[in-house]
This record gives structure tokens, C-alpha cells and sequence, in this order.
């Protein structure tokens, strides 16, 4: 069984191990064709703390690790410019 792969952008990172990570599914409305693009937010599990409001990151599909919490992050894809900033 393959596990579940998402690519999406870190909105919140307050949490201590703990980044939401909204990914947006598009695709054309069943009727009219025209594109629709839905989000869906994941809290995702970030054991180091290295991930900033604004960075790609990709996440994977775990055992649960609290009552919200089923996905972890994998890799960062890119860290954004705003987050670079801060760091500096």
C-alpha cells in the first residue's frame, strides 16, 4: 500500500511541532467546466520546528499522532522569502 503524498503551503506554524499546511485541489466544475479550486488544511507533524508560514513543503500520510494530527512533513520543497528574511 502506497502511503498518501500532499504538496502544499504552510498557513500556521504557532504550534509547538506543529505546521497546518493548506493544499489546494483544482479541477474543472462537473457542469459548467470552469476551474474550481478547493483547500483543504492538514496539521502536520514538524519534529524540528524549520518550517515558516509561507514554505512548500510536502507532506506524507502517518498513524495518527493526536486527535487532528495524520500527517507529517516529508520534505521542504522551498522556503518562502519572507521566511528568509526573519531568519537573517
Amino acid at each position: 500500500m502506497a502511503l498518501k503524498e500532499r504538496v502544499g503551503t504552510v498557513v500556521s506554524d504557532k504550534m509547538d511541532k506543529t505546521v497546518v499546511v493548506a493544499v489546494e485541489n483544482r479541477f474543472p466544475h462537473p457542469i459548467y467546466q470552469k476551474t474550481v479550486s478547493r483547500t483543504t488544511r492538514y496539521k502536520a507533524h514538524d519534529a524540528e520546528n524549520n518550517c515558516r508560514v509561507g514554505d512548500r513543503v510536502r507532506i506524507t500520510e502517518t498513524r495518527p499522532l493526536s486527535s487532528s494530527k495524520r500527517w507529517a512533513v516529508s520534505e521542504v520543497l522551498g522556503h518562502s522569502i519572507q521566511a528568509e528574511e526573519v531568519a537573517k
